[in-house]
């Protein structure tokens, strides 16, 4: 026999046994009470939680991580290691995948030591892979946490917690007749992304892609991109090596003499870009000189504009405890400030999405670019590319 409980009616207490005073069976009667009281909101509490498909997915994973009501996820079925600094990881994805387009970004979202950490990379695959499954390669930074422990620990059967694709650098839906492809460092990604696309359409234009790297053994998809040159005629295959003897086609950093070897057609051509924050620089300020700033389209991970206040000076130092490095505080972001101070640590977005460059403030006073906030907790986490220093700081990278 089962009884069920009315959400509208509490159950009465059972009759309670005779006691030696009545006093003594009032509280044991309201201890009845009270007792199916919190079963009714037991239950009802158990129901809720059972109709949020996220919490349904928090029982799910117990089970099998990759069975989801709404949380999209991928395994790790493929680890590569194409160089000492490197690993690709390819991913399958829950049933809840849209796809991407070439250019795009994810975030991936990894616990190490109980802690979840959530980093944002671009798949190097072409859109129109027909397992749906997507291709990640990370490089590993010195200062790179997540980074770190991929290229370090990573092996399939890895679950990772996954974004739907975003970001507005990608490929436009009606094809140049001519394209130009550049990237440097782990900025490979995106635009190898956009060539393995193009390539699996049977695009018929000019493609010339031009990677720039300190020697060629540090390109992890080198084999993949003469292969695919040498099987399509439309295809150039340029490399920049920047180390002495590096290996390349050619030697250097990017200027008018690497673009017009390269693509002498570059100024009617439509250029996608991608790569460490000099370079990106350098080149942008070519097209400007030139007026073409309008062909050149670059990743949307750009610097996000600070608030600034006209009373306020930048004052104090600022302290890089990881690295044993002080720095007088100058007003930039403090992911700038690092970088100026010789340091490199690991970013994605560098306007506050993806959470990349988060790093624990161990002391002092940060305001936020974006809101104008001030965080003055001590041993609290900060986005490094969307804060700044307030007087004297101390950072733990």
């Amino acid at each position: 026999m089962t009884t069920s409980i009315s959400p509208r009616t509490l159950p009465t207490a059972p009759n309670p046994p005779r006691f030696a005073s009545a006093k003594t069976a009032k509280k044991v009667q309201k201890v009845a009470r009270v007792s199916a009281l919190k079963a009714r909101f037991s239950l009802v509490s158990l129901v809720e939680k059972l109709a949020t498909p996220h919490a349904v997915d928090r029982y799910l994973e117990l089970v099998n991580p990759m069975i989801t009501v709404r949380d999209l996820r991928a395994k790790v079925t493929r680890v590569e290691r194409y160089t000492k600094d490197t690993v690709t990881l390819e991913l399958e994805p829950t049933r809840q995948w849209k796809g991407f387009e070439a250019g795009q970004f994810v975030q991936i979202g990894v616990v190490i030591n109980g802690v979840r950490h959530t980093r944002c990379f671009s798949p190097a695959n072409s859109a129109h892979s027909r397992d749906g499954r997507i291709e990640l390669t990370i490089k590993a930074h010195p200062d790179g946490f997540v980074s770190r422990y991929l290229r370090d620990e990573a092996k399939p059967g890895l679950v990772v917690e996954l974004s739907q694709a975003a970001g507005i650098f990608h490929l436009p839906q009606e094809r140049p007749d001519k394209l130009l492809l550049l990237s440097g460092g782990s900025g490979i990604t995106p635009v190898l992304s956009m060539l393995r696309t193009l390539v699996d359409e049977g695009y018929t234009g000019d493609i010339t892609f031009l990677h720039y790297c300190d020697t060629v053994d540090d390109v992890p998809h080198a084999d993949v991109l003469r292969e695919i040159a040498a099987k399509h005629p439309n295809v150039t295959l340029l490399i920049a090596s920047t180390a002495p003897g590096g290996g390349g086609d050619l030697e250097g950093f990017f200027g008018s003499e690497h673009v017009n070897t390269a693509a002498p057609w570059f100024g009617e051509a439509q250029t996608f870009l991608c790569g460490p924050p000099p370079m990106m620089k350098a080149i942008r300020e070519f097209y400007d000189d030139l007026g073409l700033s309008a062909r050149l389209h670059t990743e949307e991970f750009q610097t996000a504009p600070a608030v600034v206040d006209d009373t306020e000076e930048a004052t104090g130092t600022i302290r890089f405890s990881g690295s044993s490095v002080d720095r007088e505080n100058s007003g930039s972001s403090l992911l700038e400030e690092a970088e100026d101070a010789g340091l490199t640590p690991e970013y994605g977005c560098r306007m506050g999405i993806c959470f990349t460059c988060t790093a624990v403030k161990k002391t002092g006073c940060t305001k936020s670019l974006l809101t104008g906030e001030i965080n003055d907790l001590p041993d609290e986490p900060i986005q490094l590319c969307v804060s700044r220093a307030v007087g004297d700081v101390e950072i733990d990278i």
